[in-house]
């Protein structure tokens, strides 16, 4: 599969967008006034604790108070790259709904980690006290940031939890021996009682040089946060989550992407500083784009964002899908269209609900849409064609790197699932209600207009 990155960066904005096979995928965008919080560490203050739903509200120093569950307290059984955590709702909240959100679901299977046995939270936190926690879900509508006293610090190779106790190696790595072996590496070279490590999937190469520095990094990052904490009153940010630039290279620029294109001089020498730090020989599929026609007109990139905003998603072979947003989920349904096959209607069918199951993973990823999902296939007579439809939803949902879950077939022939929900998706973060008739309709926000 073709990879590539492009990122465009102006005062105003800086974008992400991924591309998988000359298609868009993944669109990242990051505003000055609109920063990314997940991944912040802060010194909180324990505003209230609510036995009832098995929660605290922490406050951080943002406009809401944060949300601690009890379940962000303990370490977690999973063993993968943590990533941004999330329950099994998909949504992440537990806010007012008393859920104990117990184990985190894998990406695009079927199965979850299961519930844990969790403290009193009144006997874990008091009201007023200090405590560090970390932001893994941003402020959505009325409700505000949602954090986890799980601290986590993310390196190139490895992922440091201070809290934890276990060496972890990501499920996407899936060589036993070479699992076995990382494992052996990271935990020879760590420091008795030092805390957990999660050896990330790109560190399938990983050299006992690169390894130790990185631990020694990441150790002495920590240090510097508990130095931060206790000297300073709570509520006080101790440590901000890396540059989206930087962060988009940490995490997803490896061998495995064929190209890296900035428009940027600034953000592409940040670029190449961060590379020689951390991997050298990428530095060669790194290109300062210099033409005249603007970097996503020339992918038409930006075709591809103005069609994020309608409903209605057409198929290859002439069916269609469409996804609407709602308070509390979002349904997709799907429709044949103009293509009624010859002479078998189920082969028909069959066809337009693969082909919708692809692109209903490609557009969860690229609307960014989380929370429960609810997706109304073609009505199929076999069960052997509805698996086939369920496999294939499965497979390309195990190319996102949020946490999914897709659920069997229902009776009515749904197929409900959940999708990691980290911050608001695209529509609501790059939309904002109609001020003329504050109905359903929405409108591009002044600062997308302006772009």
């Amino acid at each position: 599969m073709k990879r590539e990155i492009l990122i465009s960066g102006t005062q105003r904005e800086t974008r992400v967008a991924i591309l998988e096979d000359d298609r868009l995928v993944e669109l990242l965008v990051d505003r000055p006034d609109a920063r990314r919080s997940v991944g912040d560490i802060y010194l909180g203050k324990v505003d209230a604790v609510l036995p009832g739903i098995q929660a605290a509200f922490v406050n951080i120093g943002a406009e809401k108070s944060a949300f601690l569950h009890a379940s962000d307290l303990i370490e977690s059984e999973d063993e993968d790259e943590p990533g941004d955590v999330a329950d099994e709702n998909g949504d992440g909240d537990g806010n007012g709904d008393g859920q104990d959100s117990g184990g985190r679901s894998g990406g695009g299977g079927g199965g979850g980690g299961g519930r844990r046995k969790l403290p009193n939270v009144a006997d874990e936190l008091k009201r007023g006290e200090s405590r560090i926690v970390q932001v893994i879900k941003e402020p959505i509508g009325t409700k505000g940031p949602r954090v986890t006293a799980q601290i986590s610090l993310a390196g190139r190779f490895l992922v440091y939890m201070p809290f934890a106790s276990k060496v972890g190696v990501s499920r996407k790595i899936e060589n036993r021996e070479q699992r076995a072996k990382l494992r052996e590496l990271v935990a020879r070279l760590v420091p008795k009682d030092s805390g957990g490590w999660i050896i990330r999937t790109v560190a399938e190469d990983l050299t006992e040089q690169s390894c130790k520095r990185e631990i020694d990094h990441l150790h002495g990052l920590w240090k510097k946060v508990k130095r931060r904490a206790s000297s300073v009153r709570a509520p006080a940010l101790l440590q901000r989550e890396t540059s989206l630039t930087r962060g988009i290279i940490r995490d997803l620029f490896s061998d495995k992407v064929d190209s890296l294109l900035v428009d940027s001089k600034q953000l592409h020498h940040e670029v190449e500083t961060y590379l020689k730090q951390i991997d050298p020989d990428l530095l060669g599929r790194v290109k300062l784009y210099r033409d005249e026609a603007p970097l996503f007109d020339e992918y038409d990139i930006e075709a591809e964002i103005r069609a994020l905003f309608q409903p209605r998603v057409e198929l290859p072979t002439g069916g269609y899908i469409v996804i609407q947003p709602t308070e509390a989920l979002t349904s997709i349904d799907v429709n044949t269209g103009r293509y009624t096959g010859r002479k078998d209607p189920e082969s028909t069918i069959l066809k337009t609900n693969v082909e919708a199951a692809r692109e209903v993973a490609r557009q969860l990823r690229l609307r960014d849409i989380g929370g429960i999902i609810v997706v109304d296939f073609i009505d199929m007579e076999s069960r052997g064609n509805r698996d086939k439809v369920l496999q294939e939803l499965r497979t390309h949902l195990g190319r996102d790197r949020a946490r999914t879950k897709a659920f069997a077939v229902s009776e009515l022939g749904l197929i409900e699932m959940t999708r990691q929900r980290v911050r608001p998706s695209l529509w609501h973060s790059m939309t904002a209600e109609c001020p003329t008739c504050h109905g359903t309709g929405r409108v591009f926000r002044p600062e997308v207009v302006v772009r």
